[in-house]
């Protein structure tokens, strides 16, 4: 078996006979055509086999770890993809300018670009990939749908071809009994997609489809296909040789998403009957056969109980195809680049085996409890854990997280004998991960993790929608505890460039701290906001043992931190000890304790209550991104909950409505322009409500 090369992998995996060091068809250096977390995967496995790597570079990205990692980069433009990692001409003149002598695309960009694969081939390269004319024909929904059909592999009902008229799929949509799936017909990744349960509001959803398929992909066809509800995401990695060899490295379980994008993906698929999964194997394989498939794909299926149907090909390499290589122990970049060289199949499918289970989860810079919103900023502190767990991520400690780009962050593989030691080692592993400065989805994935439907695999894909109360917090009663122990390090912190009196220093309150009969003081010192909530902090002097007794509004909590390494303190909060990880960036204290990850921004009370900001009516972005549409002018008349702004921000959509009914005084941006976290868009003035 060929060995992966990942980090932090748990289990060793062996090399076995077909695994061959750099022969003399193997490449001397290539040129990776991508960036983040996939880069610096596919960096790792050519140094392994000694072959030398490049790669390129947005001017976003100039400080990005794949710069680093790789050690050789090419800037090749702007920080959208469309300036930079889109453009074709500066990345193949990149791979002239390194002496690569092949272009690995990673997923995603331009991965499935059939015009790329062509200019690379022009250009004396070599395409580390399929052929351009099986990414042509597998390059939209459609296409690949009449080749399988052709192969006798069941398809789901509906698009015989592509469509960029809206009147034509709205058409297609009203022939079809809904509920029904619009889809991007040039890309994946979720991008494109909208379910339609209703015929309100069509025209609006077609539109909004169209706009971000061509924006993801440079092409707004659409399909539309019949949408299976209770059905299970099942693919299957295949790799061929060009010539018609092609095997399978046995299925994968995508079938935990959300918005069509994977959270967690596993190998093998629990509860699937095996002669139904060896039916799904060998259509997979006779597809691949057909197309005469160079390099490696996805195959993905539909399964509804004992019926599946043939979804797409993506051809590529996967996001989740870590999985793959954990139960099977074979490296698929080492298999993609032993292709394209010209060596064939390192492995015959008898050789192929599934042993274990593994489970990946994709950590993404995202909030949950606000509708999945995209988050960017500075990463103040990253920390993965150190063994047992395979680490796959683009990001370290001070990476920038831009709207430019996909969310993801990191991805975490567990691999052990079964199923529930995998479930159990990658909860273990969510929980031991801190990534401080951007709200991330972790707390999410533990608790989908947790659930008794994805415990026992009875999971479908409209899981995480149907269950989404039990997945996100609810708002309710402010958790004390946390903010005591980060009101304790604040204060700690304090104490070090204080007078030698901290309890008399003006700097910290404004007033002369006479103490309660508690030792309270009897003003606040410290106003904390947190997820929408806030507590003002009040301290009593610090005792001989280390510990302080801390006034959370009304609650009185003992606490005492004791630094461990870094940013590991021993807590103890009133008679429990644990540990927990605490940072600050700024005003900003990050808390990681066993039950969460909790961000908090400290203002002193002075300060806090001497600051008073007017917003009523004003429209913010509630991040970085670009503005798509304008749906309002200056006197136009809006209610609230009227959307007046379309913007994107990481591939994804955020429609900004008014919260007053009133008339709009001001727009302050153009479609096309980018806008800043927080800035004001556009100015409503409420109407006067009577009195």
């Amino acid at each position: 078996m060929i060995s992966p090369g990942a980090s932090r992998v748990s289990t060793p995996i062996s090399a076995c006979s077909g695994c061959r060091r750099r022969g003399p068809a193997m490449f001397r250096k290539i040129l990776i055509a991508n960036r983040g977390e996939i880069a610096c995967r596919i960096a790792r496995t050519c140094q392994r086999l000694g072959v030398a790597v490049s790669t390129v570079h947005s001017t976003a990205d100039a400080d990005a770890l794949h710069v680093k990692v790789i050690g050789e980069s090419i800037g090749i433009g702007g920080a959208p993809a469309s300036e930079s990692y889109l453009r074709i001409d500066a990345v193949i003149a990149a791979a002239k300018t390194t002496g690569a002598e092949a272009i690995h695309p990673g997923f995603g960009f331009l991965a499935e670009n059939t015009d790329f694969a062509r200019a690379v081939e022009a250009a004396g390269l070599v395409f580390i990939g399929p052929t351009p004319d099986t990414i042509e024909r597998l390059g939209d929904k459609a296409s690949a749908k009449r080749e399988a059909v052709a192969a006798g592999v069941p398809t789901v009902p509906g698009s015989e071809a592509p469509s960029e008229d809206r009147l034509e799929v709205e058409g297609i949509v009203r022939r079809l009994a809904l509920p029904v799936m619009l889809k991007a017909a040039a890309g994946g990744g979720g991008k494109g997609m909208r379910a339609i349960a209703t015929y309100d509001g069509l025209a609006d959803e077609i539109e909004s489809a169209m706009r971000e398929a061509r924006n993801a992909f440079g092409d707004a066809g659409l399909i539309v296909e019949k949408l299976i509800l209770q059905g299970r995401h099942i693919e299957v990695q295949i790799a061929g040789d060009g010539d018609g060899n092609v095997i399978h490295l046995f299925e994968r379980e995508c079938t935990l998403q959300r918005r069509h994008q994977k959270l967690i993906e596993e190998a093998p698929a629990a509860n699937l009957a095996p002669g139904l999964r060896q039916r799904i194997l060998d259509d997979a394989v006779r597809l691949g056969r057909r197309l005469r498939y160079r390099g490696v794909g996805t195959v993905e299926f539909i399964v509804a109980g004992t019926d599946y149907y043939f979804l797409e090909v993506n051809p590529r390499l996967q996001v989740e195809h870590p999985v793959t290589e954990m139960v099977t122990g074979i490296d698929i970049v080492e298999a993609m680049l032993r292709i394209a060289a010209g060596e064939g199949l390192p492995v015959k499918q008898d050789e192929v085996f599934c042993q274990g289970h593994a489970i990946e989860a994709r950590i993404c810079a995202e909030d949950p409890n606000d509708s999945f919103m995209p988050s960017t900023g500075e990463l103040a502190h990253v920390r993965f854990p150190s063994s047992g767990i395979r680490v796959e991520t683009g990001v370290e400690s001070r990476s920038i997280v831009t709207p430019y780009y996909d969310s993801m962050l990191a991805k975490l593989i567990a691999y052990a004998a079964s199923r529930d030691q995998a479930l159990d080692q990658l909860d273990r592993a969510l929980g031991e991960t801190s990534i401080f400065g951007v709200i991330t989805n972790r707390d999410f994935l533990r608790r989908l993790l947790a659930l008794p439907a994805t415990r026992a695999a009875t999971f479908h894909t409209r899981l995480i929608d149907e269950r989404i109360d039990a997945l996100v917090t609810v708002t309710g009663a402010i958790d004390p505890e946390p903010l005591a122990v980060g009101a304790y390090f604040w204060m700690m912190r304090q104490r070090a460039t204080a007078s030698s009196n901290p309890w008399q220093s003006g700097s910290l309150t404004g007033w002369q701290m006479a103490a309660a009969d508690d030792g309270l003081s009897p003003i606040p010192i410290l106003h904390l906001e947190t997820a929408g909530d806030s507590a003002e902090i009040r301290f009593a002097p610090l005792q001989p043992d280390g510990s302080m007794l801390i006034g959370v509004d009304d609650v009185k909590i003992q606490v005492r931190l004791s630094p461990l390494a870094d940013d590991m303190f021993a807590a103890t909060v009133n008679a429990r000890c644990e540990t927990v990880r605490i940072v600050q960036q700024d005003q900003a204290i990050f808390v990681h304790d066993p039950r969460r990850a909790q961000t908090m921004t400290a203002i002193p009370y002075l300060r806090y209550i001497s600051t008073a900001a007017e917003i009523s009516g004003e429209l913010r972005a509630p991040m970085t991104g670009v503005v798509l549409k304008i749906n309002v002018t200056v006197g136009s008349r809006v209610k609230a909950g009227d959307p007046t702004v379309v913007m994107e921000s990481m591939k994804m959509e955020l429609r900004i409505a008014s919260e007053v009914d009133g008339v709009v005084t001001a727009v302050h941006f153009k479609p096309g322009e980018t806008v800043e976290r927080n800035a004001v868009v556009a100015v409503v003035e409420p109407d006067l409500i009577p009195q």
